[in-house]
């Protein structure tokens, strides 16, 4: 047992127990815990996690009896669950699930003595129990109290995780199997939900098969990883906004691949319709201020997708750069009077050029492969911009939107081709008040 001066350096000789630091209050004690050395900081870490197991299991073990001698409180609350949260800072569901446990727990003493003396987790009693009260259909009665052994070895001790308890489940659902499909295999139960907000974002939910899933977390996988600068400054992504970063990529390379099937006589693709002059009129801003003071919001029509209707035109403009182009003649009425043969902006032979020339994106500083990348029309073509090399560049997805949705927020990059027939990249003032011209990055080689 650890022992400490509080009042060292200041005339008290008071000593204390390591233990109290647990057992008592946190008022205060963060201004006295620089006296502790490293070691007692992490017995005192471990402790206090102990002692949260051990008072979970209290907590379980009175709601439990509580739920079995209903008084008016809890009849009048609906619940011991709904009665705890009402006199707790729990949440309703939260309270439930603590009553649930306990109620779970009775008919298996096993797991309930290793629950109770915390060397089972909350979570993990959780998933021990739901197993033990539906058990693989193939199962003999005689094997429960063995599996049970195994999935207590699996969620004991400080090397316990839910994804060793999971597996151990998985395990013995297949050992086994009996003639219905493990819930893990039913492809029947599979659901993938998508639903527009009102704010245009797109919510999606699903819940897949232990196949599919294993199938899609292998292609996000690369995709997903941490990638830092390149000055080794750490990815700041989160680990849910690379994984998003990954399922765009992902969608992306399907569409651009030639065996996506038809849909509709084409291979499925984005389609954005947007009015020619609205393109070719864009704004950076599209609200400028008046001479009176004022915001006028110029005359322009937005983009439009057939499934999830506006878009931008910031956003059109940036997907107008490297796309398959089709031309509609549409009357007064907005009726198709003709349309013309479709063609790809950025030819397969440019995009090759580009590469060689490029190596990838040519944002100074990144290192994005060239399959990333879409080619960039430094001067829109909707603007008069040809599609050729001294109007291309090769940017990834994040750095072809800064310079299409990022000026007037913290200064727009402007891209100029130089005398060596190569990209460079003038930053904005923000960034270097002399704005002096960097060259294209040509640090990753293909």
């Amino acid at each position: 047992m650890f022992e400490y001066d509080l009042g060292r350096g200041s005339g008290d000789s008071k000593s204390v127990l390591l233990s109290d630091v647990v057992s008592g209050s946190a008022v205060g004690l963060r201004g006295r815990l620089w006296q502790l050395s490293a070691s007692e900081l992490r017995a005192a870490a471990v402790s206090a996690s102990a002692e949260i197991l051990r008072l979970e299991a209290v907590r379980v073990a009175v709601v439990d009896e509580l739920s079995m001698r209903p008084d008016d409180q809890l009849i009048a609350s609906r619940g011991v669950g709904a009665w705890l949260a009402a006199n707790t800072m729990l949440q309703v569901r939260d309270g439930k699930k603590i009553a649930a446990l306990g109620a779970a727990l009775r008919p298996f003493p096993a797991v309930t003595a290793r629950f109770d003396v915390g060397d089972c987790s909350f979570e993990h009693a959780v998933l021990i129990v739901a197993f033990c009260e539906s058990p693989p259909k193939g199962m003999p009665e005689e094997a429960l109290p063995r599996c049970i052994d195994l999935l207590l070895a699996a969620a004991s001790g400080v090397e316990a995780t839910t994804t060793k308890v999971r597996n151990v489940i998985a395990t013995l659902e297949r050992v086994f199997e009996s003639d219905e499909i493990p819930p893990a295999e039913d492809i029947d139960r599979n659901e993938l939900r998508i639903a527009s907000t009102l704010n245009g974002r797109v919510v999606v939910r699903g819940d897949f098969d232990a196949l599919t899933g294993e199938m899609l977390l292998s292609a996000l996988s690369n995709l997903t990883m941490p990638t830092p600068a390149a000055d080794g400054t750490p990815d700041s992504r989160s680990a849910a906004k690379r994984t998003a970063d990954g399922f765009t990529e992902l969608i992306r390379r399907y569409l651009d691949c030639e065996k996506t099937g038809v849909d509709g006589g084409q291979r499925p693709h984005v389609n954005v319709h947007i009015n020619a002059r609205d393109l070719a009129e864009h704004r950076d801003c599209a609200a400028t201020p008046t001479d009176g003071g004022g915001v006028a919001v110029p005359d322009l029509d937005v983009g439009h997708m057939p499934w999830l209707g506006p878009l931008s035109v910031s956003q059109t403009r940036l997907l107008g750069c490297d796309c398959f182009l089709s031309t509609v003649l549409l009357d007064d009425h907005g009726a198709p009077l003709d349309a013309k043969p479709g063609k790809r902006l950025v030819s397969a032979e440019q995009r090759v050029a580009l590469i060689a020339r490029d190596k990838g994106c040519a944002f100074p500083g990144c290192t994005c492969v060239p399959a990333w990348t879409d080619a960039h029309h430094i001067r829109h073509w909707a603007n008069g911009g040809p599609t050729v090399m001294n109007n291309l560049v090769l940017l990834c997805r994040s750095h072809h939107r800064l310079m299409h949705r990022k000026s007037g927020f913290v200064g727009k990059w402007v891209i100029r081709i130089g005398v060596d027939n190569k990209p460079w990249f003038i930053p904005p003032p923000s960034i270097d008040p002399q704005r002096h011209p960097r060259p294209a990055n040509t640090t990753f080689k293909t």
